[in-house]
């Protein structure tokens, strides 16, 4: 069997050391700034003796962000598929490092007082949240903006022989750079004021707007579409994904995934703090880190693994192995075991994050890749403000063990109700072209 492109062989494409670095850099930077949320709220109510109350402010965090994020991913694809992609990269992630200004200036002057909320008894927001709260919806929603013109992208930079490695080395850099953000957040937060971590994901965003600038390879769809309304073109995006079953279940499929990962890990603060009996921030780090750096690995190694043929039943196969990755770490109390555990959690995602994007990008025309990309975002991510929510109340409610038991033990359920049901994305793959890049459907 002849061996497959080098990343070398990636690299000498027009633009791509500059379109990977942007990519790998944006990323990053809604992970790392989120560490520091995730870690400051719980610390903080645990601080004021309403440890509780944390996992109801994590849920409004995530609820915050829903209706903007909504809003991007809805209207992306056919900005994407109608407008200069490359334009449209640097605005929206010039709008994140406006995010992550507003973060930085209210955690600065942190304003004092409380308001006073229904969601439980004596439940409160401290002012500073509240101001926080916006600035971190514009962070989300650029760059649920920024993914579908990046991912409909790449097909116009090389050939369809090299997306699994393409995707592997852009999303396993951004991982390694989310991880070693995460650690160096979670030692900024021991040993600094809590604005200080802020610096990582502002220099981030700064970063990438630098390689944008390196990214001169034409980038949007091959044909130009005429302007008319946007809704028609989004209303063609949802169509399109729900006449391809394969992809159709596979969105399906993420969509409950996501909403289940969500209901655990935002609480991993909380896992952390509570189930593991760690207060530094380094420890919340070192989890993040370990998480992001197995993604990374996974990355790579599916993409090195020839899944093209067999994309539907490889990604079946990593969603019962992610599951049972989170049921393990419900059962393990000692940091020196959830460590590992974390880490070999991270793989799946990866795997499964690399091959969804080939098998789209190598399927669907690129004149429709951005719709496509918007529409999978919104049927994907769908459910995630309302899995952070669940997981807020699940934890008030249970613990923070009950709550990883529930959301690996469904993880798991969902794998074995997709190896039954889910013919058409069972039968999912397609053949890598070493040249022509897909411009027809299957």
């Amino acid at each position: 069997m002849p061996a497959g492109p080098t990343y070398r062989d990636i690299l000498r494409h027009d633009s791509m050391p500059s379109f990977v670095a942007a990519g790998a850099l944006q990323f990053a930077g809604p992970a790392t700034a989120l560490v520091v949320l995730i870690f400051l709220l719980p610390t903080a109510y645990h601080a004021a003796g309403h440890a509780g109350q944390g996992a109801i402010a994590l849920a409004l965090l995530g609820l915050a962000s829903a209706l903007p994020t909504f809003g991007g991913a809805f209207f992306s694809g056919p900005l994407a598929d109608r407008h200069d992609r490359h334009l449209l990269l640097r605005t929206a992630n010039l709008f994140s490092l406006v995010g992550v200004a507003g973060l930085a200036a209210d955690l600065f002057v942190r304003p004092a007082g409380l308001i006073v909320l229904p969601f439980a008894p004596g439940f409160y927001l401290p002012t500073w949240v509240v101001l926080a709260l916006p600035a971190w919806a514009l962070v989300i929603s650029s760059a649920t903006v920024f993914r579908p013109a990046y991912n409909a992208s790449l097909p116009r930079l090389v050939p369809t022989a090299e997306f699994g490695r393409a995707n592997g080395l852009t999303y396993s850099l951004a991982a390694v750079t989310s991880a070693v953000g995460a650690f160096a957040v979670g030692i900024v937060l021991s040993v600094g004021p809590t604005v200080y971590a802020l610096a990582i994901p502002f220099l981030l965003f700064l970063a990438t707007q630098v390689a944008l600038v390196g990214v001169r390879a034409d980038l949007s769809a091959p044909r130009p579409r005429a302007q008319r309304k946007i809704w028609p073109d989004v209303v063609e995006g949802f169509r399109y994904l729900y006449g391809r079953r394969d992809i159709f279940e596979m969105t399906v499929a993420a969509l409950v995934v996501n909403f289940l990962v969500a209901v655990a890990f935002v609480e991993l603060g909380l896992y952390v703090l509570l189930w593991l009996g760690l207060g530094s921030g380094f420890w919340y780090g070192a989890m993040i880190a370990a998480s992001t750096a197995g993604s990374a690995v996974g990355m790579v190694a599916v993409a090195h693994a020839r899944f093209e043929h067999r994309a539907g039943r490889v990604l079946i196969g990593l969603t019962l192995a992610m599951g049972a990755a989170v049921l393990a770490l419900a059962l393990v109390r000692s940091v020196w075991l959830a460590l590992p555990i974390v880490f070999v959690y991270g793989i799946f995602p990866g795997m499964i994050q690399t091959v969804f994007l080939s098998s789209v990008q190598a399927t669907v025309p690129n004149e429709i890749l951005g719709r496509v990309f918007s529409a999978d975002e919104v049927g994907s991510y769908a459910l995630v403000p309302i899995g952070q929510a669940t997981g807020g109340a699940l934890t008030y409610e249970v613990g923070v063990q009950g709550t990883y038991l529930f959301a690996g033990g469904a993880i798991v359920v969902l794998g074995l109700v997709m190896t039954g049901a889910f013919g058409a994305l069972r039968g999912l793959g397609f053949t890598p072209q070493p040249r022509a890049r897909p411009a027809e459907s299957p």
